[in-house]
């Protein structure tokens, strides 16, 4: 090691126990850096570097056959709270815009003002594709087409560094947003504020800033939530190294299924019913009738009640608008709790009562979730861009008959 604290190729074959040809392949796949020797022929390596690629070895290591071993510095979710990067996500979310939120999560810096903009001709492109779409196409139909579209604009999209993957996020947000279909009047065009941009996407109506502030809140609160099933679709994505559009797509591709994504309209509808009929207890009544789970409740990551939702309760109670809804939310808990006392309010359930008092419809949630959580999946495709590639590859464990077998 020199004074320098730098490593010639062999040291560094020797510490990383591989041959000299293997420490060159990790410098082609961006786990190590090198710099040439001024003096010598070889390159050199940074010691510190080098000794954590062989940390993160050795523990990869360790893990038994066919088991998924995940780290990740992003979320911890503990004790009825979940931390972005060790920082309480709800109070997070509560003083800062979605937008510095996100840039928390990728950057580990809190960047004051930050703003989302898409390239015109992005945008152009991701609005001319949605427009072909049918009528009836859903929301995440609407996002995955305007991902691709986004994605052929940009001939640097397999640029995995960093600097462009962050650029390649800060644009693709706006143009997600800007090319779903306006069903208001866009009153901040160009202002690079996320929740001003969607909130004409989601309703008619006109926002007040309290409502706009909730929405932005939503948002933030979103972002991530550890590894969610459309979460490591992504880091599998990634790992094999799928440039950042293709590693949203693979998230909004799982978020559709009905076992993820459709919580949120499910709610929706609920409380919209509740309202209609006067009270949440028949609805209630007629979803356990029907042997079917009351949508908006319980969640396996708590014991208790969702943060999320605690902070959305807690700001839509100085909405006027929200009390109807809110209090048809507060009776279905009330009313399930009678016979299932463990069951407390989630995010879609707090969601729910959001898009059922501003007139939004059925799909709103499940826009607001799939436009936050672009942000977080792009902060795990930062993440397992720094790990050794095609390391999400789990053992399959064959059950079919023996080989040899006789043609068939």
């Amino acid at each position: 090691m020199d004074e320098e604290g730098r490593l010639t190729t062999r040291q560094a074959a020797e510490l990383l126990g591989v041959k000299p040809a293997t420490v060159y392949a990790y410098v082609s796949r961006g786990q190590l850096t090198s710099r040439r020797d001024p003096v010598g022929r070889g390159s050199t390596f940074d010691a510190r570097e080098v000794e954590a690629l062989g940390l993160r070895s050795r523990r990869e290591a360790a893990v038994p056959a066919g088991e998924l071993s995940v780290r990740t510095a992003l979320t911890l979710i503990e004790d009825d709270r979940y931390y972005y990067r060790g920082v309480d996500a709800v109070e997070l979310s509560s003083a800062h815009p979605c937008e510095e939120v996100a840039e928390w999560l990728w950057t580990g810096a809190l960047p004051r003002g930050a703003r989302f903009t898409a390239p015109p001709e992005t945008l152009a492109a991701a609005r001319r594709a949605v427009e072909a779409l049918p009528g009836h196409s859903g929301p995440v139909d609407r996002l995955r087409v305007a991902t691709a579209a986004a994605a052929v604009t940009d001939p640097l999209r397999f640029d995995l560094s960093p600097e462009a993957v962050l650029g390649s996020a800060r644009c693709l947000i706006p143009t997600l947003v800007g090319a779903l279909p306006v069903m208001g009047r866009v009153q901040w065009a160009g202002d690079g504020r996320t929740a001003r941009q969607l909130w004409p996407r989601l309703t008619a109506r006109e926002p007040d800033p309290d409502a706009l502030a909730v929405l932005d809140l939503a948002l933030g609160l979103l972002i991530d939530h550890d590894l969610a099933a459309s979460t490591l679709a992504v880091r599998v994505a990634a790992s094999a190294r799928a440039h950042p559009y293709a590693v949203v797509s693979a998230g909004l591709g799982v978020l559709e299924g009905p076992l993820h994504g459709a919580a949120g309209r499910l709610a929706h509808g609920m409380l919209a019913e509740a309202l209609e009929r006067g009270g949440a207890a028949p609805v209630v009544a007629d979803h356990l009738r029907a042997g079917r789970r009351v949508p908006g409740l319980g969640h396996r990551l708590y014991r208790g009640e969702d943060p999320r939702a605690s902070a959305l309760f807690a700001r839509l109670e100085a909405l006027p608008q929200a009390g109807p809804a809110l209090a048809a939310a507060r009776e279905v808990v009330a009313t399930t709790a009678a016979r299932r006392p463990g069951l407390h309010a989630n995010v879609d359930l707090a969601l729910a009562v959001l898009t059922v008092s501003y007139g939004m419809r059925a799909e709103a949630g499940e826009t607001v979730f799939a436009v936050a959580r672009t942000a977080g999946w792009i902060a795990h495709a930062l993440e397992e861009y720094q790990e050794r590639p095609l390391r999400m590859r789990p053992s399959g464990q064959y059950q079919g008959p023996r080989p040899p077998r006789p043609l068939p």
